[in-house]
């Protein structure tokens, strides 16, 4: 994803890859990635490769069973310093979420100057992937009633879908647009750094 050079990027993990052969102390079944909570589940891959639950190296306890493998997830994360684009990258996905004051004025669903710009990068991301669903989501902080957060979300989702399928006309992109306003804060609402990450449009779309 290209970005303005005048920021600086931090780049975190906030997942690794793991097979899991999982010890389950008298207890039949798989183990399940934790996934963080979301507008959306995302979808795991199969296990790979098959496990011998009858090799000695597992060294079992006595009683035990091995769970069905399972690869957890992977998730990247590419955060600017000042956490106004974030990039996630799972297996199947890419979601780009914006805060809403590099997008919008106070309280506004009108795009600003810089606005276009920051659209423009993740609509060239989508046309490279070949992506042919994409959904835009609306996020508010808890500050306000939550029927002004859900028409304001969904605003501001509709303003930036706009923006998208103008540049991506000819693709025969399918488009989700909503406005979830307070649900699924992705930071503590209880400071002003926080609420300014919830504040926030999400676009995201599966890997080529």
């Amino acid at each position: 994803m290209s970005a303005p050079t005048t920021h600086t990027r931090r780049r975190s993990r906030s997942a690794v890859t793991v097979l899991v052969g999982a010890l389950s102390l008298g207890l039949v079944g798989p183990v399940d990635a934790v996934a963080e909570d979301g507008p959306y589940p995302t979808p795991s891959a199969s296990a790979p490769v098959q496990i011998d639950a009858k090799d000695s190296d597992l060294k079992l306890p006595e009683g035990a069973t091995l769970a069905a493998p399972k690869v957890i997830d992977i998730k990247s994360v590419v955060e600017e310093i000042g956490g106004e684009e974030r990039r996630e990258d799972t297996n199947a996905d890419i979601t780009f979420a914006l805060q809403a004051e590099v997008l919008f004025g106070k309280d506004s669903a009108k795009l600003s100057s810089e606005a276009n710009a920051r659209i423009a990068a993740i609509a060239a991301e989508i046309k490279n992937q070949d992506a042919k669903k994409v959904r835009v989501f609306g996020f508010t902080d808890d500050l306000g009633t939550s029927e002004h957060g859900d028409v304001l979300s969904k605003q501001r989702a509709v303003a930036v879908h706009s923006v998208l399928s103008q540049q991506l006309s000819s693709l025969g992109i399918t488009y989700e647009i909503r406005g979830y306003g307070e649900q699924y804060p992705i930071a503590n609402n209880a400071t002003e750094e926080g609420r300014k990450k919830n504040r926030r449009v999400e676009v995201s779309f599966p890997k080529g």
